[in-house]
């Protein structure tokens, strides 16, 4: 399985991330420690919204969807109810 999520910063709450991976318990920590440079600068981090694929292709089109201008209107009105 491959899993899309969007991650909220606690302290910073309206930096949000969407991003994909195969392991989503060992992504979270990632983030969290800075691992990420794209999510270091405001962590610490809380999931918010995830979904399961049943592979890589079918989460990377979703993830890419949910990062365009549309995707972002659709996961602020139907997903975590803040802009991504």
């Amino acid at each position: 399985m491959w899993y899309v999520y969007i991650i909220r910063s606690i302290h910073h709450p309206k930096q949000e991330y969407v991003g994909a991976t195969a392991d989503l318990k060992r992504r979270l920590p990632e983030h969290n420690t800075g691992r990420s440079a794209h999510t270091a600068k405001f962590k610490p981090w809380r999931l918010v919204w995830y979904c399961a694929f049943p592979n890589k292709q079918k989460a990377l089109e979703f993830e890419k969807y949910l990062k365009s201008h549309s995707g972002r209107a659709f996961a602020k009105k139907r997903l975590c109810g803040t802009a991504v």
